[in-house]
């Protein structure tokens, strides 16, 4: 411990210069690396990485990575008010890595991140690459923050602890006495099969239409590594084909799943142990009539370093990313032979989809700067693009001859219509196009466009339908990517329960008579009665919503309670419709966080990260609605839905037996989401109200007026905190999200409690009792 001790004071007399070299060293970004935010509500930094930390990360590991003692960190734990450790930190140290790493960005360098997350830089870098873009979604920069070093606390530091401490005992005492159901429980009951699991399963269910999902809980980064964290356990597969889905889905690098021949040496690395896990997956999921699709997203782009000999296929450059070059036949080569490679050993895989112009940079047209690429830039975007997905087709046609290829549009062109490309196309892919795309809308009389990602706004949209029409033109079939679970409007939550709009679009996508549906991106895989809906429409195309949502509400609640059932999905669906859709919003909003979201006092500088951090960027969560019209469209939003809420208590007194537990569920989970709408609406007005008493020239009246919002505010504030905290304590499923782990955990709410409390005295509005 003393040789610990005294590494950690060297590197705070370094500072961030040294954080600077470590980074460089270890292979991981930096991005402009601004200076962190503070928080200045906690007794000190070590304080707020044993509050941040706790209950998720060991003591243990917490004390060695501040370099002190457990003792003392169960000390500074208590000092604070904190209930006992509790036993995630195991199940959160593989599972929760993300969560970890993000609740501490602006906390610890990289090098104390690694001993929290007991990652290797290698690991940690792979991560913020390759985990569903992390790095994008942490702002693509890593604040500057110096060491984190215990210290014995001075007077000041133990005031500030002790006044902690009341705060959390007046909010929560009571409810810490109730007993949490830990962290990730959702996936002991979701992977727990109600009988044995069919020894064999139909071939043929798998091939009638096409209805595939991602896993509610699947790892994305590197899902077939480590067999403990299956995906798609046998009770999950049974859920999800009773509602059903007859395929699923898993991102992988293709690099890491095939040896990359003479071009590539250094590829395949583990390559035979993923490939085995993946066939005992298919297996798995063949005995539920489920196939095995992949996400093929490629080729990845490679650091700087692995061109220094390889120039000739080095293409367009994006920081130290540089993407392999698709117009050299080597790299297309590679493509074909991985994938021919990973379905010849795994020939029962049900195909693959490909995005080939993601946030990821893979080919030089990706990201439209192929003019940066000597190659490439005499040629077209859409030539480009369509010998990728060419090449992608050709290697999975080698290895079976079954095996379905669907192309997403999503991108292309810009995201705008793409004719030119789909006319390239190879003639026995499918063309998927998000269906809500383009779709007109007024919300709060801002007219807009629906991007993706909408299930307040039942698809199909315009540029999906002409889409489809080109495709049908030149004999492809056709998918339509939905999302009818959740979106990235409210993530935290499994489902929203808005099935008069699945049901909606469920009718519509049947009039436009595509083959297949995605039925949810990482977000949104939760067996749910929203997936009934959609089951019901692949069933009978022809059914009409009134029938297939009455038959359900029967089903789930029972005859007397269904009727009440009914007018509360009406409601959240209206309330729904209300949301201030845009892609700004969907993507910045702090919609995931809800109450969890703490209070600056001080602007901090920082604009909100794509479904990562959102920090108090008001003008970064709007869009392009005003300030007061985006507040207003979540209160919308909140009030009508609080009138669903009013009538589902009342149908959960009409149940009885396993109906009720049911409805307590649906309960619960509406109760959350409605925590989350009225809590956007809070932060908005207060960002609003804190902005204004910073103007010079207010008058003493106008001065009062605001500090009277505030407080009012605040008193709501911690109400929802206080409300989303019990719910989420109570059900492990709150707050999770597959890509990016848990948004917040409990103990989130109790520190939005502490920077309300802060900022009322701050900002001089009083107390908030």
């Amino acid at each position: 411990m003393r040789t610990h001790l005294h590494l950690l004071a060297a590197l705070s007399i370094a500072g961030s210069l040294l954080a600077d070299d470590t980074a460089s060293r270890l292979g991981l970004p930096l991005g402009s690396h601004p200076a962190a935010l503070e928080f200045p509500y906690f007794p000190d930094r070590a304080h707020a990485v044993v509050f941040r930390n706790w209950r998720i990360v060991s003591p243990a590991r917490i004390a060695r990575t501040i370099g002190t003692d457990v003792e003392t960190v169960r000390a500074m734990a208590e000092s604070m008010g904190l209930p006992p450790a509790g036993d995630d930190a195991r199940v959160m140290a593989r599972r929760g890595y993300i969560t970890i790493v993000r609740r501490n960005w602006h906390l610890l360098p990289y090098e104390q991140i690694l001993a929290l997350t007991g990652m290797s830089a290698d690991e940690l870098a792979f991560a913020l690459r390759e985990d569903d873009f992390l790095f994008i979604k942490l702002g693509r920069l890593k604040p500057r923050c110096a060491p984190v070093v215990h210290s014995p606390p001075d007077g000041a530091t133990s005031a500030r602890a002790a006044v902690i401490r009341g705060i959390v005992q007046r909010h929560f005492s009571e409810l810490f006495e109730l007993e949490p159901e830990p962290r990730y429980r959702f996936i002991e009951e979701l992977g727990r099969p109600s009988r044995p699991p069919p020894v064999e399963g139909d071939p043929e269910r798998a091939r009638r239409g096409l209805r595939f999902i991602y896993s509610y809980f699947g790892s994305y980064g590197d899902p077939l590594i480590d067999p403990e964290l299956d995906p798609y356990p046998h009770g999950l597969l049974e859920r999800l084909a009773a509602q059903g889905v007859n395929g699923v889905w898993l991102h992988t690098v293709l690099r890491q799943l095939a040896p990359g021949g003479a071009a590539f040496p250094e590829f395949g690395d583990g390559h035979e142990t993923r490939l085995a896990n993946l066939r005992k997956l298919v297996a798995r999921a063949s005995r539920h009539g489920i196939a095995v699709y992949l996400y093929v997203n490629e080729p990845r782009a490679m650091p700087a370093s692995f061109f220094e000999s390889r120039q000739h296929v080095a293409g367009v450059r994006e920081g130290d990313a540089v993407a392999l070059c698709t117009s050299d036949a080597r790299v297309r080569d590679w493509i074909s032979n991985a994938l021919a490679h990973v379905f010849g050993e795994v020939p029962d895989l049900g195909g693959v989809f490909t995005i080939t112009a993601s946030e990821n940079l893979t080919s030089c047209a990706s990201h439209g700067r192929k003019d940066g690429c000597t190659r490439c830039a005499s040629r077209t975007d859409a030539e480009i693009i369509a010998e990728v997905n060419a090449a992608i087709a050709a290697g999975v046609r080698r290895g079976s001859r079954t095996a379905r290829v669907i192309t997403w549009d999503w991108g292309w062109n810009g995201h705008r219509e793409s004719p030119d490309i789909i006319a390239r196309l190879p003639p026995d892919v499918w063309l998927m196009s998000v269906s809500e795309w383009a779709l007109p809308i007024v919300r709060g009389g801002v007219r807009n466009q629906v991007g993706e990602y909408s299930l307040s706004s039942p698809g199909p949209g315009p540029r999906a339908a002409r889409q489809w029409a080109v495709a049908r033109e030149r004999g492809l079939k056709t998918a339509a990517k939905v999302q009818f679970n959740t979106t990235w409007e409210l993530a935290s939550v499994p489902y929203l329960p808005v099935l008069d709009l699945v049901a909606e679009h469920c009718e519509r996508l049947a009039s436009a008579k595509v083959d297949g549906t995605m039925l949810s991106w990482t977000v949104g895989g939760y067996p749910s009665p929203n997936l009934q809906v959609a089951a019901r429409f692949a069933e009978t195309p022809s059914a009409r919503p009134s029938d297939v949502l009455d038959e359900i509400a029967r089903q789930r609640y029972g005859e007397e309670a269904a009727p009440l059932a009914r007018r509360a999905w009406r409601a959240f669906s209206e309330a729904f419709r209300e949301f201030p859709y845009d892609g700004r919003v969907v993507y910045n909003g702090p919609q995931q966080m809800g109450a969890a979201n703490p209070w600056l006092v001080t602007p901090s500088g920082y604009r909100a990260t794509m479904v990562g951090i959102p920090y108090d960027d008001l003008d970064g969560w709007r869009g392009p609605y005003p300030r007061e019209v985006f507040a207003a469209q979540f209160e919308r939003v909140a009030t009508g839905w609080a009138e669903g809420l009013d009538l589902l208590a009342q149908a959960l007194e009409k149940t009885s037996g396993a109906a009720r537990v049911t409805a307590a569920s649906d309960l619960r989970l509406a109760r959350a989401a409605h925590a989350h709408f009225a809590s956007v609406a809070n932060q908005a007005r207060f960002v609003i109200a804190r902005d204004a008493l910073a103007r010079d020239g207010l008058s003493a009246e106008e001065r009062a007026s605001l500090r009277k919002t505030i407080r009012e505010l605040a008193r709501d504030e911690i109400e929802l905190a206080r409300r989303q905290f019990e719910l989420s304590w109570l059900d492990s499923r709150l707050g999770f999200e597959a890509s990016n782990h848990y948004f917040y955990v409990p103990l989130d709410c109790v520190e939005k409690v502490i920077s309300c409390e802060y900022a009322l005295d701050a900002l001089g509005a009083g107390a908030s009792r």
